[in-house]
């Protein structure tokens, strides 16, 4: 809730905190974890198509990382993530068009979750694959922007079923 409370501070009109840091929480939940999973990043995705400048996202990020140092803020425009995609990715991909379609587009089903918060601290959910996979502790491979071999070596490198026995990998 601080770092939902947090990002809405920020005043950005189109954001949300989502993938693992969402999934973590769940799956740590799902698995009775009173010591929650350790967070690689907090996923702060927002979307301003007006401003791709990769400045801005350092910005933000900074101001969160002082007003909140202990966590691991990690701030991405979902506007600009096709610029670097290919250098990164291999491939080349579209434009995205809304924070809706990013979250969509994340490598898993189950971590293609986002959470917001409004003034009133409502709390939203956005989550264009439903939440099936993140509440029966599947992942599937998201074919929308991830290569099969991007999502093996994922699975490989986050170790699901070590942290959550639970969980099940689907193979592509």
């Amino acid at each position: 809730m601080t770092a939902l409370q947090a990002v809405r501070d920020e005043g950005l009109a189109s954001w949300c905190i989502g993938a693992g840091a969402v999934r973590n929480v769940v799956w740590d939940h799902l698995h009775g974890h009173t010591v929650p999973s350790a967070l690689a990043d907090v996923d702060v995705a927002y979307f301003d198509g007006d401003d791709l400048c990769p400045k801005s996202e350092r910005a933000i990020e900074a101001r969160l990382r002082a007003a909140h140092p202990s966590l691991p803020w990690e701030v991405t425009n979902q506007a600009a993530v096709h610029r670097g995609f290919e250098a990164h990715f291999g491939h080349a991909v579209a434009p995205l068009r809304s924070l809706d379609e990013a979250v969509g587009s994340w490598p898993e089903y189950a971590t293609s979750v986002g959470l917001w918060l409004d003034a009133h601290d409502a709390l939203h959910v956005i989550a264009p694959h439903g939440l099936d996979d993140l509440f029966a502790m599947t992942v599937r491979r998201n074919p929308i922007r991830v290569s099969v071999d991007t999502y093996r070596q994922r699975c490989a490198a986050k170790r699901y079923a070590e942290r959550w026995p639970r969980v099940r990998v689907l193979a592509c």
